[in-house]
């Protein structure tokens, strides 16, 4: 079952978010990584917060635990973002 993360990285930039974006490799409007369905992200008031939707919450653990940590910590962010899982009713993908 396809699920959605909510990502809050409470007193990080943009900056950082694309540091850490080239570090993984991933660019703009590019593809994502293995299992990852969609991406955006957007500023907040506090930082900044990425919402993903991926094919299981295993594989968002993996790209996690094995990506989005090491690589934001080398970027300068101390504390890990807050998280929140959603199940996924449905999803679009994109048109030709």
């Amino acid at each position: 079952m396809a699920i959605a993360v909510q990502m809050d990285f409470d007193g990080a930039t943009l900056e950082q978010y694309d540091e850490i974006c080239g570090k993984m490799g991933l660019t703009p409007k590019g593809p994502g990584p293995a299992g990852a369905i969609s991406h955006f992200v957007t500023k907040t008031d506090t930082g900044f917060r990425v919402v993903d939707v991926w094919e299981t919450q295993e594989q968002f653990q993996a790209f996690a635990d094995e990506q989005i940590g090491p690589f934001s910590a080398e970027a300068g962010l101390t504390a890990p973002p807050q998280l929140a899982f959603f199940e996924v009713h449905n999803y679009f993908t994109p048109g030709s």
